[in-house]
């Protein structure tokens, strides 16, 4: 079992939860995730590391309450256990000298990219992050991007904070001003990770993105996570979770991310519903 040492919001609906695991903490290196079950009964769900402290031994987890295990994860507070931490599994990321590198993260995608990132700036490379969300208040770990990057820029959907536009938009404006890109690296929705791909490409800018399929139990023993990479199937889970963008069949990662649409929808429906009968009965209980 896993002690969490502390947990909290950076946004609506996502949370940082730092968790007490000491062998995973020495070993992780960026890029790499763990498995995470809740309880007994629970669902298995991968989650990027997006730091670490090894005097402390603690990992570091940021979740976007989207489905109903991701909202369940969320409802735990500071001092509650987590059944099974698994990890880290998955290949770290390629770190080199690139020369100028851009960590792009969109949304939540952001908490992934930062500690590659940290391992750029590291390796020497100059730093650019650009750092998405649909508004001002889903913006997460600007302080913490900021710090290790030689340029910073945060963009939103709706213009309510920093660059108005997609990543994309502020991306090919850099590329049209003469910046010289070494290389790319996107993490975030799907579209978005496609629509980096397609900027990179006609200017042969080395991209690398993080992936995002249905994943059981992490070691590529389920198939799960199958991927197509260049046409030919490979293991998000053994094989990546980093893969060439201008490789990756972004449709076909997204239909099989669709399979078990109506089913995550049910379960979180179900999981709704037992949490508002849960507030009644504890609301009439306190009221007696």
């Amino acid at each position: 079992m896993f002690k969490i040492i502390e947990a909290r919001f950076l946004a609506e609906n996502i949370k940082l939860f730092e968790i007490e695991a000491p062998r995973i903490a020495k070993k992780r290196k960026a890029g790499q995730f763990v498995i995470v079950r809740i309880h007994e009964h629970g669902e298995r769900i991968p989650l990027t590391i997006a730091d670490s402290d090894v005097e402390k031994g603690t990992i570091t987890i940021i979740v976007q309450g989207v489905g109903k295990t991701t909202r369940e994860l969320n409802l735990k507070k500071k001092g509650d256990i987590i059944l099974d931490v698994v990890g880290p599994l998955g290949q770290p990321s390629h770190i080199e000298n690139f020369g100028t590198a851009v960590s792009i993260g969109g949304g939540v995608g952001t908490a992934i990219a930062y500690p590659t990132a940290v391992a750029l700036k590291q390796a020497g490379n100059y730093v650019i992050t650009i750092n998405g969300a649909r508004n001002k208040d889903l913006v997460i770990l600007e302080e913490e991007m900021k710090a290790v990057s030689d340029e910073a820029y945060i963009t939103t959907d709706d213009g309510s904070y920093g660059y108005h536009g997609f990543v994309t938009d502020k991306l090919q404006e850099l590329i049209d001003q003469g910046k010289k890109i070494d290389f790319v690296l996107a993490i975030g929705p799907i579209p978005m990770m496609k629509a980096v791909a397609d900027v990179t490409r006609p200017y042969g800018i080395k991209t690398v993105v993080s992936l995002n399929p249905i994943m059981v139990d992490g070691t590529g023993m389920c198939g799960g996570c199958r991927v197509l990479i260049d046409g030919k199937a490979q293991f998000a889970c053994v094989d990546g979770p980093e893969f060439d963008a201008h490789k990756v069949d972004f449709k076909n990662l997204a239909d099989r991310n669709k399979m078990y649409r109506k089913y995550e929808q049910e379960a979180l429906k179900h999981f709704e519903e037992k949490c508002k009968l849960t507030e009644k009965i504890n609301a009439l209980e306190q009221a007696e």
